[in-house]
């Protein structure tokens, strides 16, 4: 059973990486939405260095772009407002071009794995207006979101392409692409992977919308884990069906021998409490006990107050899982 907690300024330091591996951690996610693989040096020595001392190996997971859609740079965190208008695209908050011939009037945006929700009102062409329903506070690079919408950009980003090239390197144990649609986007990045001396690095297919879904038969062969990514996935139907497509993903997943993990909100009350909610206990424990391989969690360690408290809830759940008889 693979214990994922994922970098940040949360467990920059030695000391800390060292005691979440005590605690059970075995790998860590490196999110590479905001930053290149070589610029995250120092950091991944201090991993390095923290996991000799426990005498393990720790599996090194980078997250990449993928086609994933994200709002742009801005310049400090913007608190919207419900009932508040706010623009997207040309300025206002920068958006990719081509999510812009999509936001016609009446259309929900999602932002930030759908934690607010806006709602098109008036589309200029090279902006949009739109009417903030469930505010809060946005930060750059957060996801957006676009329900019903049929927007396609290309399976790698150059940033990809520059990490997957450097990934080997680093020591990078696996690859996490997001938004897989189709077999052909694995293809493409087991082709680059292998190009670049990286054909032992292990492919994880991250499924966070419908095509996914959809398309899981044809993933499941191309990829080495299916990930159950449930942030956007959550964001691509109604947030109570989402835990019946969990279930129906774990047990396709199961039926084809095929090794998956669950991640998104595992533990998310922790980020500032030292001790997680029940329901969230029994989430993990949930999870395991549908087959997870591995389990993951996100802003929990790399922004949260007690990431190596979530580490031990997270690791001794999950063995109690493991270890469950009726």
């Amino acid at each position: 059973m693979d214990i994922y907690g994922t970098l940040g300024p949360a467990c920059a330091d030695t000391d800390t990486l060292e005691a979440m591996f005590r605690a059970g951690m075995t790998g860590v996610r490196l999110n590479l939405s905001h930053v290149a693989l070589r610029d995250a040096g120092d950091q991944l020595t201090r991993l390095r260095e923290a996991a000799a001392r426990r005498g393990v190996t720790a599996r090194l997971l980078i997250d990449m772009q993928g086609p994933e859609l994200r709002v742009g740079v801005l310049p400090s965190p913007l608190s919207l407002e419900n009932g508040s208008t706010v623009t997207l695209g040309t300025g206002g908050i920068p958006v990719p071009a081509l999510t812009l011939p999509h936001m016609l009037p009446g259309r929900e945006v999602l932002l930030d794995d759908g934690k607010l929700l806006l709602r098109v009102t008036e589309n200029r062409g090279d902006a949009a207006r739109l009417a903030v329903v469930r505010g809060g506070i946005l930060r750059s690079r957060k996801s957006l979101a676009l329900p019903g919408a049929d927007i396609r950009p290309p399976a790698m980003t150059d940033m990809d392409r520059a990490n997957i090239r450097d990934a080997a390197g680093y020591g990078v144990t696996g690859v996490m692409q997001p938004f897989v649609r189709s077999r052909a986007d694995l293809e493409a990045v087991r082709a680059a992977l292998d190009a670049a001396g990286g054909a032992h690095i292990r492919l994880f297919a991250k499924i966070e919308n419908l095509d996914g879904v959809e398309n899981l038969d044809e993933l499941l062969p191309a990829a080495d884990e299916i990930v159950v990514a449930r942030g956007d996935l959550g964001s691509a139907q109604p947030l109570w069906k989402l835990p019946a497509l969990q279930k129906r993903i774990a047990a396709r997943c199961r039926a084809a021998g095929k090794p998956f993990m669950v991640v998104t909100q595992m533990l998310s009350s922790m980020e500032r409490s030292p001790v997680p909610t029940r329901a969230e206990v029994s989430d993990v424990f949930n999870a395991v006990l549908d087959g997870a391989s591995s389990v993951m969690v996100t802003g929990e360690t790399a922004v949260g107050r007690y990431p190596v408290e979530v580490i031990r809830y997270l690791a001794n759940t999950a063995h109690e899982a493991e270890n469950f008889e009726v």
